[in-house]
Protein backbone atom coordinates (compact mmCIF):
# COMPACT_ATOMS: atom_id res chain seq x y z
CA UNK A 1 0.00 0.00 0.00
CA UNK A 2 1.61 3.36 -0.65
CA UNK A 3 2.13 6.11 1.78
CA UNK A 4 -1.15 8.28 0.36
CA UNK A 5 -3.24 5.54 0.35
CA UNK A 6 -2.38 4.84 4.67
CA UNK A 7 -3.03 8.43 4.97
CA UNK A 8 -6.22 8.08 3.13
CA UNK A 9 -7.14 5.47 5.58
CA UNK A 10 -6.34 7.77 8.28
CA UNK A 11 -8.99 10.08 7.52
CA UNK A 12 -11.88 7.26 7.71
CA UNK A 13 -14.01 8.67 10.63
CA UNK A 14 -12.21 12.19 11.34
CA UNK A 15 -14.29 15.09 12.41
CA UNK A 16 -14.55 17.73 8.89
CA UNK A 17 -11.67 19.92 8.40
CA UNK A 18 -9.25 17.85 10.31
CA UNK A 19 -6.13 18.57 8.59
CA UNK A 20 -4.01 14.92 7.43
CA UNK A 21 -1.71 15.88 4.15
CA UNK A 22 -2.39 13.18 1.67
CA UNK A 23 0.47 13.21 -0.96
CA UNK A 24 4.03 12.29 -1.23
CA UNK A 25 6.21 12.62 1.67
CA UNK A 26 9.10 15.85 1.26
CA UNK A 27 11.52 16.87 3.71
CA UNK A 28 12.50 20.36 1.76
CA UNK A 29 10.67 23.23 3.30
CA UNK A 30 8.02 24.80 2.14
CA UNK A 31 8.19 28.05 0.17
CA UNK A 32 6.14 31.09 0.31
CA UNK A 33 6.52 34.12 -2.14
CA UNK A 34 4.49 36.90 -2.10
CA UNK A 35 4.02 39.56 -5.28
CA UNK A 36 1.97 42.73 -4.66
CA UNK A 37 1.43 45.22 -7.25
CA UNK A 38 -1.01 47.27 -8.53
CA UNK A 39 -0.85 49.40 -11.51
CA UNK A 40 2.10 51.72 -10.55
CA UNK A 41 4.45 49.56 -8.60
CA UNK A 42 5.38 45.91 -7.93
CA UNK A 43 6.62 44.17 -4.68
CA UNK A 44 8.18 40.14 -5.20
CA UNK A 45 9.66 38.72 -1.90
CA UNK A 46 10.11 35.22 -0.54
CA UNK A 47 8.94 34.93 3.43
CA UNK A 48 9.43 33.22 6.31
CA UNK A 49 6.22 32.61 7.59
CA UNK A 50 2.60 32.54 6.99
CA UNK A 51 2.07 35.69 8.91
CA UNK A 52 4.68 37.17 7.37
CA UNK A 53 2.75 36.87 4.24
CA UNK A 54 -0.62 37.57 5.61
CA UNK A 55 0.47 41.03 6.60
CA UNK A 56 0.16 41.77 2.58
CA UNK A 57 -3.88 41.45 2.62
CA UNK A 58 -5.85 45.02 2.90
CA UNK A 59 -2.60 46.63 1.45
CA UNK A 60 -3.98 48.84 -1.85
CA UNK A 61 -3.07 46.84 -4.82
CA UNK A 62 -3.19 43.00 -5.29
CA UNK A 63 -1.34 40.23 -3.11
CA UNK A 64 -0.51 37.21 -4.88
CA UNK A 65 0.73 34.78 -2.07
CA UNK A 66 2.47 31.01 -2.93
CA UNK A 67 2.95 28.40 -1.17
CA UNK A 68 5.07 25.43 -2.85
CA UNK A 69 4.56 22.50 -0.07
CA UNK A 70 2.08 20.92 1.29
CA UNK A 71 3.29 18.84 4.16
CA UNK A 72 3.88 21.66 6.67
CA UNK A 73 -0.25 21.98 8.07
CA UNK A 74 0.73 24.69 10.23
CA UNK A 75 1.81 26.84 7.49
CA UNK A 76 -1.37 26.04 5.79
CA UNK A 77 -3.71 26.68 9.42
CA UNK A 78 -1.67 29.76 9.74
CA UNK A 79 -3.09 31.14 6.45
CA UNK A 80 -6.20 29.73 7.08
CA UNK A 81 -6.88 31.56 10.44
CA UNK A 82 -5.44 34.76 8.96
CA UNK A 83 -7.60 34.88 5.89
CA UNK A 84 -10.33 33.05 6.84
CA UNK A 85 -10.70 30.06 5.23
CA UNK A 86 -13.45 27.54 5.97
CA UNK A 87 -11.32 24.33 7.68
CA UNK A 88 -13.37 22.27 4.63
CA UNK A 89 -11.08 24.23 2.55
CA UNK A 90 -7.70 23.80 4.15
CA UNK A 91 -8.92 19.86 4.57
CA UNK A 92 -8.74 19.51 0.65
CA UNK A 93 -5.70 22.01 0.03
CA UNK A 94 -3.79 19.07 1.87
CA UNK A 95 -5.67 16.18 0.12
CA UNK A 96 -3.89 15.84 -2.76
CA UNK A 97 -6.36 13.98 -4.58
CA UNK A 98 -9.07 15.86 -5.10
CA UNK A 99 -11.00 16.05 -8.17
CA UNK A 100 -10.61 19.42 -10.09
CA UNK A 101 -13.71 21.47 -8.42
CA UNK A 102 -15.25 25.39 -7.89
CA UNK A 103 -16.54 26.39 -4.71
CA UNK A 104 -18.32 29.78 -3.25
CA UNK A 105 -18.25 30.22 0.27
CA UNK A 106 -19.29 33.86 -0.11
CA UNK A 107 -16.40 35.68 0.72
CA UNK A 108 -13.96 33.54 -1.53
CA UNK A 109 -13.86 31.42 -4.05
CA UNK A 110 -12.02 27.99 -3.93
CA UNK A 111 -10.78 26.16 -7.11
CA UNK A 112 -8.70 22.66 -7.14
CA UNK A 113 -7.19 22.15 -10.55
CA UNK A 114 -4.69 19.51 -12.29
CA UNK A 115 -1.75 21.06 -13.42
CA UNK A 116 -0.37 18.73 -15.99
CA UNK A 117 3.66 18.73 -17.23
CA UNK A 118 5.83 16.56 -19.88
CA UNK A 119 8.66 15.04 -18.22
CA UNK A 120 11.19 14.56 -21.61
CA UNK A 121 13.41 11.89 -19.42
CA UNK A 122 10.76 9.79 -18.25
CA UNK A 123 8.35 10.28 -21.50
CA UNK A 124 5.42 10.68 -19.30
CA UNK A 125 2.47 12.75 -18.22
CA UNK A 126 2.77 14.54 -14.57
CA UNK A 127 0.24 15.60 -12.91
CA UNK A 128 0.46 18.52 -9.46
CA UNK A 129 -3.30 19.71 -7.58
CA UNK A 130 -2.70 23.06 -7.50
CA UNK A 131 -5.35 25.15 -5.19
CA UNK A 132 -6.27 28.00 -5.54
CA UNK A 133 -8.35 30.60 -2.95
CA UNK A 134 -9.64 33.58 -5.24
CA UNK A 135 -10.68 37.14 -2.69
CA UNK A 136 -11.43 40.86 -3.05
CA UNK A 137 -8.01 41.88 -3.32
CA UNK A 138 -5.79 38.77 -3.00
CA UNK A 139 -4.83 35.36 -4.48
CA UNK A 140 -3.44 32.35 -2.89
CA UNK A 141 -2.23 29.18 -4.50
CA UNK A 142 -0.77 25.83 -2.92
CA UNK A 143 1.32 24.08 -4.79
CA UNK A 144 2.60 20.26 -3.87
CA UNK A 145 6.04 20.98 -4.80
CA UNK A 146 8.16 23.81 -5.81
CA UNK A 147 8.37 24.46 -10.18
CA UNK A 148 5.50 25.41 -12.21
CA UNK A 149 3.76 26.94 -15.22
CA UNK A 150 3.84 31.00 -14.09
CA UNK A 151 7.03 31.74 -14.80
CA UNK A 152 5.48 33.77 -18.34
CA UNK A 153 3.06 35.41 -15.73
CA UNK A 154 5.28 36.56 -13.35
CA UNK A 155 7.37 38.55 -16.16
CA UNK A 156 4.55 40.06 -17.21
CA UNK A 157 3.93 41.33 -13.92
CA UNK A 158 7.10 42.36 -13.29
CA UNK A 159 7.64 43.81 -17.07
CA UNK A 160 3.97 45.46 -16.56
CA UNK A 161 3.28 43.76 -20.11
CA UNK A 162 -0.95 43.87 -20.78
CA UNK A 163 -3.45 44.64 -18.53
CA UNK A 164 -2.31 42.19 -15.56
CA UNK A 165 -0.84 44.75 -13.54
CA UNK A 166 -4.13 46.51 -14.22
CA UNK A 167 -6.87 44.47 -13.45
CA UNK A 168 -8.18 42.73 -10.02
CA UNK A 169 -7.10 39.14 -8.64
CA UNK A 170 -9.93 37.42 -10.28
CA UNK A 171 -8.14 38.35 -13.56
CA UNK A 172 -5.08 37.31 -12.37
CA UNK A 173 -7.37 34.39 -11.28
CA UNK A 174 -7.41 33.48 -15.01
CA UNK A 175 -3.96 34.20 -15.82
CA UNK A 176 -3.12 31.38 -14.01
CA UNK A 177 -6.06 29.00 -14.90
CA UNK A 178 -4.63 29.88 -18.35
CA UNK A 179 -1.57 28.91 -18.16
CA UNK A 180 -2.27 25.82 -16.60
CA UNK A 181 -4.62 25.07 -19.15
CA UNK A 182 -2.12 25.58 -22.28
CA UNK A 183 0.12 23.34 -21.12
CA UNK A 184 -2.07 20.91 -21.13
CA UNK A 185 -2.11 21.48 -25.12
CA UNK A 186 1.75 20.68 -24.58
CA UNK A 187 1.34 17.87 -23.11
CA UNK A 188 -1.19 16.90 -26.25
CA UNK A 189 1.19 17.50 -28.80
CA UNK A 190 3.84 15.80 -26.77
CA UNK A 191 1.43 12.39 -26.98
CA UNK A 192 0.17 13.38 -30.71
CA UNK A 193 3.77 13.44 -32.07
CA UNK A 194 4.19 9.53 -30.36
CA UNK A 195 1.11 8.38 -31.88
CA UNK A 196 2.69 9.67 -35.58
CA UNK A 197 5.63 7.62 -34.18
CA UNK A 198 3.74 4.63 -33.08
CA UNK A 199 1.53 4.72 -36.74
CA UNK A 200 4.67 4.33 -38.27
CA UNK A 201 5.78 1.82 -36.65
CA UNK A 202 2.80 -0.54 -36.59
CA UNK A 203 3.08 0.05 -40.93
CA UNK A 204 6.87 -0.82 -40.85
CA UNK A 205 7.00 -3.12 -38.24
CA UNK A 206 5.12 -3.64 -35.16
CA UNK A 207 6.55 -5.78 -32.39
CA UNK A 208 5.64 -6.34 -28.78
CA UNK A 209 7.37 -2.92 -27.53
CA UNK A 210 4.96 -1.08 -29.66
CA UNK A 211 2.03 -2.85 -28.12
CA UNK A 212 3.33 -1.61 -24.79
CA UNK A 213 3.60 1.72 -25.54
CA UNK A 214 0.72 2.04 -26.43
CA UNK A 215 -1.16 0.98 -23.58
CA UNK A 216 1.47 3.06 -21.71
CA UNK A 217 0.12 6.14 -23.94
CA UNK A 218 -3.34 5.21 -22.87
CA UNK A 219 -2.69 5.14 -19.07
CA UNK A 220 -1.28 8.88 -19.67
CA UNK A 221 -4.85 9.74 -21.96
CA UNK A 222 -6.54 8.50 -18.49
CA UNK A 223 -4.63 11.33 -16.85
CA UNK A 224 -5.23 13.66 -19.47
CA UNK A 225 -8.99 13.15 -18.94
CA UNK A 226 -9.40 12.59 -15.27
CA UNK A 227 -8.22 15.99 -15.30
CA UNK A 228 -9.36 18.13 -18.11
CA UNK A 229 -13.35 16.84 -17.91
CA UNK A 230 -13.65 18.74 -14.59
CA UNK A 231 -11.34 21.67 -15.21
CA UNK A 232 -14.05 22.58 -18.10
CA UNK A 233 -16.65 22.52 -15.53
CA UNK A 234 -14.84 24.38 -13.25
CA UNK A 235 -14.40 27.08 -15.70
CA UNK A 236 -17.90 27.15 -16.84
CA UNK A 237 -18.75 27.61 -13.27
CA UNK A 238 -16.70 30.76 -13.55
CA UNK A 239 -18.26 31.85 -16.67
CA UNK A 240 -21.72 31.67 -15.82
CA UNK A 241 -20.93 32.38 -11.94
CA UNK A 242 -22.33 35.28 -10.08
CA UNK A 243 -20.08 36.32 -7.95
CA UNK A 244 -19.02 40.23 -6.63
CA UNK A 245 -15.63 38.61 -6.89
CA UNK A 246 -15.91 38.45 -10.57
CA UNK A 247 -15.80 41.35 -12.47
CA UNK A 248 -18.32 41.73 -15.25
CA UNK A 249 -15.10 42.79 -17.57
CA UNK A 250 -13.41 39.16 -16.65
CA UNK A 251 -16.11 37.10 -17.90
CA UNK A 252 -14.93 37.50 -21.34
CA UNK A 253 -11.87 35.68 -20.76
CA UNK A 254 -13.29 33.17 -18.84
CA UNK A 255 -15.42 32.30 -22.17
CA UNK A 256 -12.29 32.39 -23.84
CA UNK A 257 -11.35 30.14 -21.47
CA UNK A 258 -13.85 27.46 -21.83
CA UNK A 259 -13.52 27.61 -25.46
CA UNK A 260 -9.96 26.01 -25.08
CA UNK A 261 -11.15 23.67 -22.11
CA UNK A 262 -13.71 22.47 -25.03
CA UNK A 263 -10.92 22.37 -27.48
CA UNK A 264 -8.75 20.62 -24.82
CA UNK A 265 -11.26 18.00 -24.03
CA UNK A 266 -12.03 16.98 -28.00
CA UNK A 267 -8.06 16.63 -28.71
CA UNK A 268 -7.99 14.43 -25.71
CA UNK A 269 -10.77 12.36 -27.12
CA UNK A 270 -9.28 12.04 -30.34
CA UNK A 271 -6.13 10.85 -29.23
CA UNK A 272 -8.14 8.07 -27.33
CA UNK A 273 -9.70 7.50 -30.22
CA UNK A 274 -6.83 6.88 -32.38
CA UNK A 275 -4.74 5.13 -29.81
CA UNK A 276 -7.78 2.77 -29.84
CA UNK A 277 -7.72 2.44 -33.33
CA UNK A 278 -4.04 1.89 -32.86
CA UNK A 279 -4.38 -0.58 -31.06
CA UNK A 280 -6.88 -2.69 -33.41
CA UNK A 281 -4.27 -1.95 -36.11
CA UNK A 282 -1.42 -3.45 -34.31
CA UNK A 283 -3.82 -6.53 -33.49
CA UNK A 284 -4.48 -6.63 -37.32
CA UNK A 285 -1.06 -5.85 -38.49
CA UNK A 286 0.09 -9.09 -36.16
CA UNK A 287 -2.69 -11.44 -37.53
CA UNK A 288 -1.77 -9.96 -41.00
CA UNK A 289 1.90 -10.96 -40.60
CA UNK A 290 0.73 -14.43 -39.33
CA UNK A 291 -1.25 -15.33 -42.06
CA UNK A 292 1.64 -14.00 -44.91
CA UNK A 293 4.40 -16.73 -42.81
CA UNK A 294 1.31 -19.26 -42.68
CA UNK A 295 0.92 -18.75 -46.52
CA UNK A 296 4.15 -19.19 -47.14
CA UNK A 297 4.89 -22.42 -45.02
CA UNK A 298 1.34 -23.45 -46.37
CA UNK A 299 2.60 -23.29 -50.38
CA UNK A 300 6.41 -25.07 -49.14
CA UNK A 301 3.99 -27.79 -47.41
CA UNK A 302 1.83 -28.20 -50.61
CA UNK A 303 4.91 -28.76 -53.04
CA UNK A 304 6.38 -30.99 -50.74
CA UNK A 305 3.19 -33.44 -50.62
CA UNK A 306 3.52 -34.87 -54.56
CA UNK A 307 7.48 -35.00 -53.92
CA UNK A 308 7.22 -37.04 -50.50
CA UNK A 309 4.27 -39.33 -52.05
CA UNK A 310 7.05 -40.16 -55.06
CA UNK A 311 9.70 -40.63 -52.74
CA UNK A 312 7.76 -42.97 -50.28
CA UNK A 313 7.17 -45.06 -53.09
CA UNK A 314 10.38 -45.80 -54.24
CA UNK A 315 11.22 -46.66 -50.79
CA UNK A 316 9.32 -49.21 -50.88
CA UNK A 317 11.36 -52.65 -50.79
CA UNK A 318 9.40 -54.42 -53.49
CA UNK A 319 11.98 -56.56 -55.71
CA UNK A 320 10.11 -55.59 -59.02
CA UNK A 321 9.53 -51.39 -59.06
CA UNK A 322 9.72 -49.33 -62.60
CA UNK A 323 12.96 -48.27 -63.96
CA UNK A 324 14.72 -50.23 -60.72
CA UNK A 325 17.18 -51.57 -62.92
CA UNK A 326 17.90 -48.86 -65.16
CA UNK A 327 20.99 -46.74 -64.93
CA UNK A 328 19.15 -43.20 -65.32
CA UNK A 329 16.07 -44.20 -63.18
CA UNK A 330 17.26 -42.48 -60.22
CA UNK A 331 17.60 -38.89 -62.21
CA UNK A 332 14.93 -39.42 -63.92
CA UNK A 333 12.75 -39.69 -60.39
CA UNK A 334 14.66 -36.49 -59.32
CA UNK A 335 13.68 -34.58 -62.89
CA UNK A 336 9.66 -35.91 -62.53
CA UNK A 337 9.79 -34.39 -58.49
CA UNK A 338 11.17 -30.92 -60.25
CA UNK A 339 8.23 -30.88 -62.75
CA UNK A 340 6.13 -31.60 -60.51
CA UNK A 341 7.37 -28.69 -58.14
CA UNK A 342 7.63 -26.17 -61.12
CA UNK A 343 4.04 -27.02 -62.65
CA UNK A 344 2.80 -26.07 -59.00
CA UNK A 345 4.50 -23.02 -58.46
CA UNK A 346 3.45 -21.64 -61.89
CA UNK A 347 0.00 -22.37 -61.06
CA UNK A 348 0.20 -20.47 -57.72
CA UNK A 349 1.76 -17.23 -59.60
CA UNK A 350 -1.34 -17.88 -61.82
CA UNK A 351 -3.29 -17.97 -59.11
CA UNK A 352 -1.97 -14.61 -57.40
CA UNK A 353 -0.85 -16.44 -54.34
CA UNK A 354 2.18 -15.95 -54.58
Amino acid sequence: MSPAARKRIRKVALPPGTLVYVGAERAEPVRISVIHYDADRIEQRQVASAGEAADFRGRPGVAWINVDGLHQLEVIEELGRRFDLHPLVLEDIANTAQRPKLEDYGQSLFIVVKMLTWNDQAARVESEQVSLILGQDFLLTFQERPGDVFDLIRDRLRNDKGRIRRMGADYLAYALLDAILDYYFTVLEQIGDRIEILEDLEVRNPRPETLREIHRLKREMITLRRAAWPLRDVVNSLERGKNSLLREDTGVYFRDLYDHAVQVIENTETYRDMLSGLLDLYMSAVSNRMNEVMKVLTIIATIFIPLTFIAGIYGMNFEFMPELGRPWGYPAALGVMALVALAMLIYFRRKKWL
